[in-house]
């Protein structure tokens, strides 16, 4: 447990599946840096920053959508009507 006494139970297949994204991302942008040690073109660096937004995005909808159906629920169903404000809060954040 984390000291705020919150965290997500993920199946392990859940947590694969994250990682194996996050694993994805993490390569895209290796890739970019080693564009622009290698001079690459702009136009070609900021397609790849791109499609890194767009990979980055996509995660967090996963995330997103699994905190709804999952924390979200939970606590609404115990009363907990704060958790709304933080959904609130959340999607400012990211879109």
């Amino acid at each position: 447990m984390d000291c705020c006494g919150r965290t997500t139970m993920r199946t392990e297949e859940e947590k694969r599946e994250l990682k194996n994204r996050l694993n994805r991302i993490a390569g895209q942008i290796g890739g970019i840096s080693k564009m622009i040690d290698d001079d690459k073109y702009c136009d070609d660096i900021l397609i790849q920053l791109s499609a890194v937004n767009k990979a980055l995005k996509s995660l967090a909808s996963v995330i997103v959508e699994r905190h709804m159906h999952t924390c979200v629920v939970r606590d609404i169903k115990n009363g907990n009507t704060d958790i709304i404000d933080e959904v609130v809060e959340m999607i400012k954040r990211f879109w």
